[in-house]
């Protein structure tokens, strides 16, 4: 299988956001991006609540 097919062109993408536009319409797009956006911070600070070291000393 070759990898040249799984590459996304210009037209692809400019086809992927006409029918986005067509699904959702101009006015829920930003609603739809901004809860993406918070969605994928509350999954950094998750994330980087897990990275943290735990402290394990007792007193």
């Amino acid at each position: 299988m070759s990898l040249y097919i799984l590459a996304i062109g210009p037209m692809q993408i400019a086809l992927i956001v006409i029918v986005v536009l067509l699904l959702f319409g101009g006015k829920k797009i930003p609603e739809l991006m901004r809860g993406l956006g918070s969605g994928i911070k509350e999954f950094k600070d998750a994330s980087k609540e897990d990275d943290k070291p735990k402290d394990n000393k007792t007193e």
